[in-house]
């Protein structure tokens, strides 16, 4: 399946069926701080596990940070 993720183009195979899957993917266990917007719509974390995925789907992640 084809994601674009912060404006890169990726494949993924096998597919991620949720956004929860795609993000423990990428992120691994370091999912606290993060917003995320698939087709610029902001996903709430407490629905992550159910929200699909579909081909060509437009992902944006936005994680804190630290700093000065």
């Amino acid at each position: 399946m084809e994601l674009t993720i912060n404006h890169q183009t990726r494949f993924f195979d096998p597919a991620p069926h949720s956004l929860e899957e795609l993000l423990q993917a990428e992120l691994a266990d370091k999912t606290q701080g993060v917003a995320v917007a698939v087709n610029n719509r902001v996903v709430p974390q407490h629905i992550w596990a159910s929200t699909p995925l579909k081909a060509n789907d437009q992902i944006l992640l936005i994680t804190a940070t630290q700093g000065g």
